[in-house]
């Protein structure tokens, strides 16, 4: 190994060593989340989950009040939660930016924010929406009553939700640590937009897991009334009751809801932005357009799919004042409704898109790679996500309408039997708020095309539900029925009948010991949760000071180990290759040796003029050669590739078992350089590579002393290359120069049989196993 180069833009391995060793955060030493005090665990989990509540509705209220907005009794309180939250998050942001996450701030913003709103809290009668009639009052209330306290009671219990302990709290649970931001360039989920986990870190500092996961179930608890809110304003609250019913007793709204998640939230956040725009178009006050802004960048600010927020509100303000039509008569002050929304998006979209600027040289990361090159995220990674997400279990896409609906298999949970008359929600467009509606479900509908699990369809069922409702509502008798068929056929131990959908999302009964505490959280995540007990595995053999890298993402938010996984990023990726390089044929196989007259270069490349339809580029070795003799690398070199610059020393380093991928489909015009820092005669120039390239074609340039380019050779005589070391032995001493010494394999990764079979030739330790995973010690 030749570790002196000076490559272009790429990283040595004592910084990848630092990339994967640095500490995230200060870490204790004993295991950090779950309660050990069973008595205070409910109170503390509580509390935070209140004080969160009645922070964001203080400062809706505050908002309100600056912005002279006068709603109607009920839909107050809604819109100024979920506006505040948006706003609570914007502070949190700049909280976690200047490193002040600590309890005590948190808690004296509250404080704060309640006093002020109930100092300037106005005493006035506030007009009553028009109301249900008594039966139908009556069934509603029983029906979210009954599905609330199933959810608050699965939300209170520990959290074990797959997302929600890989990565949804794993931040918080850092940002805590570390008082706020820190930079974390081995994931992508620390690149994903974070709005609703600096929610959860709000509550996560006072009530840890459980607390945050009461932050989302919030937002679950406000949308049915959010929608029978809407229902009541604009004359079929009947319509809406069965509307808020079918979404609120959706099986996948409720687990996403009771869980620490983002979908249910954003959901919300959706609808009280299309609430707001509807009541604006109503009296047109400009107040509603500036709270309708925050709201669109609230929802961006918790998924990148938010954008669609923005989109319908952007769309909607531009036709509803006319700048949409042609000829314009006042382009400027058409444009200036609109724009003042923009505007107040920007505020809580910037700050996200700024951070992964400076952070990850990416301001949409870990998208859009292709417009913003940077060493985070292979190009590879994005297409491979977007196909996934595109078609994950599913086959064909008939099968869609009933995984969605009853099975649930294929898509990760259900939405519930009775979206399956959707299709009648187009006969709402006989009604004007039914086209609005169909609109508004059409814009939020669309990143579902791009990713078709159950829970992408949340942000959508408001409207659906509403549409569907609409679609019958002169026939009371019949939306009656469907209000209550909901409920029944949707509660949860019912769902289990006929759901084939995941463990996650059908609970067969209410964890009321375990919310409770009677059961402690070690207890019951140690007996149901097999990602729980992995991360217990690695937080008690691991040493403090040590890293480990794994092939899937463990429940994180329980470590304080720092864990790199394979798939998350582009120096993961890296390390995954070396070690399956001795499993798959990736070592150097053949060397291809391109002939030219002596000549006196400065620079010299190999560039690709042939290849494959998707096939990827990769280099394992290139040696420069004069006079039968390779030159000597120098740290006057200067290492250069194209695409990914970045790991262009893998192919100068000297192991069979490391190699330069151009990690995105080749094409021709890649090419990987030599700036020598001088002239040097070469003769020949060699590349080193594993079987299976034979569509690859390439000549050699050459730069002279004078900077012109030149064509040297596009013909090469294959040589075949012994394998004379054990590649295994090398591939682990690889990690280990990168300072990587534990490693996670699960039964099921590739080469985790032979992990186990050869770990002597691998200089394998076992440490310990759990649910089929295995933690290695490099020796």
């Amino acid at each position: 190994m030749v570790g002196n180069l000076r490559p272009i833009g790429n990283r040595p391995v004592a910084e990848l060593s630092r990339i994967f060793n640095e500490p995230i955060a200060n870490r204790p030493q004993d295991t950090i989340l779950p309660h050990t005090n069973l008595m205070l665990a409910v109170p503390q989990i509580l509390f935070g989950a209140a004080l969160f509540v009645l922070t964001s509705l203080a400062l809706g209220m505050l908002l309100f009040r600056v912005l002279a907005i006068r709603l109607h009794r009920l839909e107050e309180p809604l819109l100024a939660f979920v506006t505040g939250s948006g706003i609570l998050g914007a502070i949190l942001f700049v909280l976690c930016t200047v490193r002040m996450v600590r309890a005590i701030w948190f808690l004296a913003l509250g404080v704060i924010a309640i006093a002020a709103a109930l100092w300037f809290r106005e005493h006035r009668h506030r007009d009553t929406l028009p109301s249900l009639p008594k039966t139908w009052s009556i069934t509603f209330a029983i029906l979210i009553a009954a599905f609330s306290v199933w959810y608050f009671v699965n939300a209170l219990a520990p959290e074990m939700s797959p997302d929600g302990m890989a990565y949804h709290l794993w931040l918080p649970a850092e940002y805590a640590r570390a008082h706020g931001f820190v930079r974390i360039p081995t994931s992508i989920f620390a690149n994903f937009p974070q709005g609703m986990e600096l929610l959860f870190l709000f509550a996560f500092v006072f009530g840890k897991h459980s607390s945050a996961a009461l932050v989302h179930f919030s937002f679950l608890a406000a949308l049915p009334w959010l929608i029978l809110c809407y229902g009541r304003r604009f004359g079929f609250p009947r319509a809406a009751a069965v509307a808020a019913v079918l979404t609120f007793a959706s099986p996948i709204v409720g687990v996403d809801g009771a869980s620490a998640y983002v979908d249910v939230g954003l959901a919300t956040i959706g609808f009280a932005l299309f609430y707001v725009l509807q009541i604006w178009n109503a009296d047109r006050q400009p107040g509603f357009l500036v709270l309708a802004g925050v709201l669109a960048g609230f929802a961006c600010a918790v998924k990148y799919t938010g954008v669609m927020a923005l989109l319908y509100a952007l769309i909607f303000v531009a036709s509803r004042t006319g700048l949409l039509a042609f000829p314009h008569k006042d382009i400027t002050r058409q444009a200036r409704r609109p724009v003042l929304l923009l505007l107040a998006s920007l505020v809580f979209i910037v700050p996200w898109l700024a951070k992964n600027w400076i952070w990850a040289e990416n301001p949409v990361s870990p998208f859009a790679n292709r417009l913003f090159p940077n060493p985070y995220v292979h190009v590879s990674f994005e297409d491979d996500y977007r196909t996934l997400m595109r078609h994950q279990q599913v086959r064909n896409w008939h099968e869609i309408p009933m995984q969605l609906s009853v099975k649930g298999a294929a898509v990760g949970g259900i939405v519930g039997p009775f979206f399956l008359l959707a299709p009648i929600a187009l006969l709402a467009a006989r009604r004007r708020e039914g086209r609005q509606i169909l609109l508004a479900g059409a814009v939020f509908l669309l990143p579902y095309f791009s990713s078709i699990g159950a829970r992408f369809l949340i942000p959508a069922l408001p409207f659906v539900s509403l549409a569907i409702a609409l679609a019958i509502a002169n026939a009371s008798s019949l939306l009656f029925i469907l209000m209550v068929a909901a409920g029944l056929a949707c509660w949860p131990p019912v769902v289990n009948l006929y759901c084939e959908g995941p463990a996650w999302g059908r609970p067969s009964r209410m964890p009321l010991r375990q919310a409770l505490r009677l059961e402690s959280e070690e207890s019951w995540l140690s007996r149901k949760s097999p990602p729980y007990a992995i991360a217990k595995l690695v937080e008690q053999m691991v040493p403090e000071s040590e890293s480990v890298f794994a092939f899937g993402t463990p429940a994180r938010s329980y470590l304080t180990r720092k864990v790199t996984v394979r798939y998350e990023s582009a120096p993961g990726e890296v390390l995954g290759d070396i070690l399956w390089s001795p499993l798959f044929g990736n070592q150097p196989a053949l060397a291809l040796d391109f002939h030219f007259p002596p000549t006196e270069l400065r620079k010299v490349r190999l560039v690709l003029t042939a290849a494959a339809a998707e096939s990827m580029w990769s280099v394992s070795e290139l040696r420069a050669y004069s006079s039968g003799r390779e030159l000597a690398r120098s740290p006057e070199w200067r290492l250069n590739a194209r695409p990914n610059p970045w790991d262009v020393q893998l192919a100068f380093d000297n192991s069979p078992v490391t190699r330069w991928r151009s990690w995105e489909p080749a094409r021709p015009g890649m090419f990987l350089e030599i700036d020598f820092g001088g002239v040097r005669q070469l003769d020949l120039l060699r590349l080193e590579r594993e079987d299976g390239q034979n569509a690859m074609k390439y000549r050699v340039d050459g730069m002279d002393a004078r900077g012109q380019w030149t064509t040297l050779s596009s013909e090469s005589t294959p040589l075949s290359l012994p394998i004379t070391v054990n590649l295994r032995r090398e591939a682990t001493r690889e990690i280990s120069r990168r300072g990587l010494h534990y490693f996670l394999v699960d039964e099921n990764d590739p080469g985790a049989a032979d992990y186990q079979r050869y770990a002597p030739a691998w200089r394998l330790a076992l440490v310990g196993e759990s649910h089929g995973s295995r933690l290695y010690r490099i020796d």
